[in-house]
């Protein structure tokens, strides 16, 4: 995905500054940044659910229009209330594909959950419902902002290595935005930092299955630098 002299002004405001980026389709991406950078505005300039300055795989943003095939996993898990677990994964699927429902929900852990609307549900379990919904709409593109905030931490290493197996099994690329430079390097393959809707960093990242999630990478310190700075 080529983002081309992308740029997004909310009254006087600059959102995003004049960014150039090239996004592989096969990557997971970690979009770090202080509140205010601009990392929410850049998955919704992706998803086409804004109007921006600049291209977007070529495209102007002058009038959006939203992003085929792309998926996006919202901070609040967005589930529909009065529906169940599953007919929340329904939701988004044709009739036909609805068999695929029983097995993710296994996949997930929560396959005795099935019936349980939202408010039954922990916040970890509605996270799940919600990855589990994300990862089956039909997408090439999976856009992810702070999937894990306010999680403790066991639930958010089991969450962070779910998401993990469930992109190597399906494939495409995954943009998610994220607080924590510790879920950045957890998780992704390449860590980008904003500061005022502008570029500052972008660090790749050692390879998924060197990573301990109790050990402190050095790309780490580098984020640090580069949020601090």
């Amino acid at each position: 995905m080529k983002i081309e002299n992308l740029s997004k002004r909310y009254g006087e405001v600059k959102a995003l500054d004049a960014l150039d980026i090239q996004l592989r389709t096969d990557e997971i991406t970690a979009v770090l940044g202080e509140s205010g950078a601009g990392k929410t505005t850049l998955l919704n300039a992706i998803a086409g659910l804004i109007s921006y300055e600049g291209k977007i795989d070529g495209v102007s943003g002058a009038k959006p229009v939203r992003r085929e095939r792309c998926s996006y996993l919202l901070q609040d898990s967005a589930l529909l209330p009065n529906l169940t677990a599953e007919q929340n994964l329904k939701f988004v699927l044709p009739e036909t594909e609805w068999k695929k429902i029983p097995a993710m929900l296994e996949r997930v852990g929560l396959g005795g959950k099935a019936s349980a609307r939202p408010r039954a549900l922990s916040g970890g379990e509605k996270q799940r419902i919600a990855i589990a919904r994300a990862f089956l709409y039909p997408h090439d593109l999976l856009l992810m902002d702070e999937p894990f905030a306010s999680l403790d931490l066991a639930l958010k290493k089991s969450l962070i290595a779910l998401v993990r197996e469930l992109r190597e099994e399906r494939g495409g690329g995954v943009v998610f935005v994220t607080h924590d430079v510790h879920e950045a390097v957890m998780l992704s393959h390449r860590a980008l930092v904003l500061k005022k809707g502008a570029l500052v960093c972008d660090l790749p990242i050692a390879p998924e299955n060197t990573r301990d999630f109790y050990s402190t990478p050095a790309e780490e310190s580098t984020l640090v630098r580069a949020l601090t700075e």
